[in-house]
């Protein structure tokens, strides 16, 4: 607007002055008798122009880096980052593992552990995410697991420049790259790499326990009633190898399908491992007369360790390597 009047400005003193080839002595005439006015115009194109190349000048672009999250997503994050969400339980487990817990702002309602978790905002019940909350809290990155969560929220965090990282480990490779990756977002590469160093130690000495001169058929229920499994996309499968046994269910598709009572009898597992959750505590009848029943082959495991995907797994792990290993 300031431009415009400025420009307005000069167009009329153009009508005064009626063309600018009218000699020297006139020129000088006509100057002298508009003087004010064209001062008043220049002076108003200069500060109009100077305010123009202000408004258009380039914003100072903040450090950052770009890492490469389980969807095949590039994700850029500021080099610094002292903020964070976390929208799943074993993602706050990673991120205090690698000792970035002071980093989170928000995180879910099932966030028990450690126990610091207890007392940050919570944003979420893992399958609804406070948007406003997460937006009021300004984080710079939110971490988020699509076990429990779709990515429909993306866009908006994006347009707050808040960026999204997403994980979705299917073996426990993918869970030291998990460590990994967020450790190195939150500056915490180092303790990472340590920390998956430890876990892989711990891996390795528990299958060494193994003392079965065949593999053991393992059958894992997550839920009593609809006899919800684990399948072949499902990390927990890659566990009960490392522990020493074979998923009897290890072809199914998908990471987390459903079995008929049918297919369950027919599978007469040798050793059945109960996700233990509130539901999920009592055995399906349908095994009643396995191998597993009969010798005594069934174990409970915290579904917390078993069903997070973060540094307790190799809990989860220890536990089920112990158990195959008993001859009692």
């Amino acid at each position: 607007m300031v431009l415009y009047n400025a420009l307005f400005f000069l167009s009329l003193l153009r009508h005064e002055i009626q063309g600018i080839c009218v000699g020297e002595a006139g020129l000088i005439r006509i100057i002298g008798k508009n003087k004010s006015l064209l001062f008043a115009a220049v002076f108003m194109a200069a500060g109009a122009i100077s305010g123009c190349y202000r408004q258009t000048s380039p914003a100072r672009e903040v450090p950052s880096r770009t890492f490469t999250d389980d969807l095949g997503h590039s994700v850029r994050v500021p080099e610094k980052v002292d903020s964070v969400v976390s929208l799943a339980p074993n993602l706050t487990e990673i991120i205090f593992a690698v000792d970035a817990g002071e980093k989170l702002v928000g995180v879910t309602t099932f966030c028990n552990y450690p126990a610091e978790a207890k007392a940050i905002k919570k944003v979420s019940d893992t399958q609804k995410p406070n948007i406003e909350t997460i937006i009021a809290l300004k984080p710079q990155v939110v971490f988020v697991s699509t076990a429990s969560q779709l990515e429909s929220f993306t866009k908006t965090l994006a347009q707050q420049e808040i960026a999204v990282f997403v994980t979705d480990p299917n073996s426990l490779d993918g869970i030291y790259n998990s460590i990994s990756k967020i450790g190195a977002i939150v500056g915490q590469a180092e303790k990472a790499d340590k920390l998956i160093d430890r876990l892989k130690l711990r891996v390795a000495n528990a299958r060494g326990r193994i003392v079965y001169g065949s593999l053991p058929k393992v059958f894992v229920q997550v839920d009593k009633d609809s006899l919800y499994t684990i399948g072949k996309d499902s990390y927990i499968t890659d566990v009960i190898t490392r522990a020493g046994g074979v998923s009897a269910t290890a072809d199914l598709d998908t990471a987390y399908p459903k079995i008929s009572r049918e297919a369950a009898i027919a599978m007469n597992p040798d050793v059945i491992v109960i996700s233990e959750s509130e539901g999920n505590r009592d055995l399906n009848e349908a095994f009643r007369n396995s191998p597993a029943v009969r010798n005594g082959k069934v174990f409970r495991i915290n579904a917390d360790l078993l069903s997070r995907p973060g540094p307790r797994i190799v809990d989860a792990l220890e536990q089920i390597a112990e158990k195959l290993s008993s001859r009692e």
